[in-house]
């Protein structure tokens, strides 16, 4: 398995940038903690469009911990569930406040204790903003991985456990951006690409598609 996954990693390398993008807008650690737990269940462009004018309102950690709901919920409405959201982005901010004097905690155990934070915003964070290795597991980290057979799994936690194991750590990070921008463009949710997939030769579920189109 793990020399499918060098060659893969290889080939994303080729193929994408081997820096590190962030598709969601920020300037500080706390904007980049309330972008990502309104990532939940919506598209970053929509996260990005509605943080544009929030950060704007909001200017600073205190100003989210001291908001007031019911106008938080129809700030971020449109990102969905925004009721259960803005009440984890207020007691959020008021934890920051309250235990780490308004800083973003680089601890996992520590952030995944804050509301709204689960392993993935944690990884986030851990891997954007203090740049420790962590992985991802987004809905195209957990589709592709899942199709290219490097996890059996579609538990996002067992998802991410497999990939540390047979991805080497100085890749991480990097492989969570690589193959969020191959889901984009070419391993798409619906009607993926394959015929046109660099990665098609290490693709279980590529190579299957394949043979039925063959045998059809």
């Amino acid at each position: 398995m793990k020399t499918k996954a060098k060659k893969i990693l290889e080939l994303l390398d080729e193929f994408y940038p081997k820096d590190i993008k962030c598709y969601l807008n920020y300037e500080t650690p706390w904007q980049l903690l309330i972008a990502t737990i309104l990532s939940a269940q919506c598209t970053d462009d929509r996260v990005n469009m509605v943080t544009r004018d929030l950060f704007k309102k909001y200017k600073s950690v205190s100003d989210f911990a001291e908001a007031d709901l019911e106008e938080l919920e129809q700030d971020i409405k449109s990102t969905g569930f925004y009721r259960n959201k803005a009440k984890n982005i207020i007691l959020c901010t008021r934890t920051l406040l309250e235990k780490y004097n308004g800083e973003v905690p680089k601890n996992i155990d520590e952030l995944t204790q804050l509301a709204g934070v689960g392993r993935k915003t944690a990884n986030v964070i851990l891997g954007n903003i203090y740049g420790i290795p962590s992985i991802v597991v987004d809905t195209h980290v957990k589709r592709v991985s899942y199709r290219l057979g490097l996890t059996k799994f579609t538990d996002p936690t067992k998802i991410e456990f497999d990939l540390m194991e047979i991805l080497p750590k100085d890749h991480w990070i990097r492989y969570n951006t690589q193959i969020i921008a191959h889901g984009r463009a070419i391993c798409t949710a619906r009607n993926p690409k394959c015929a046109e997939c660099f990665l098609l030769p290490y693709c279980q579920y590529g190579l299957e598609e394949r043979m039925n189109v063959i045998s059809d």
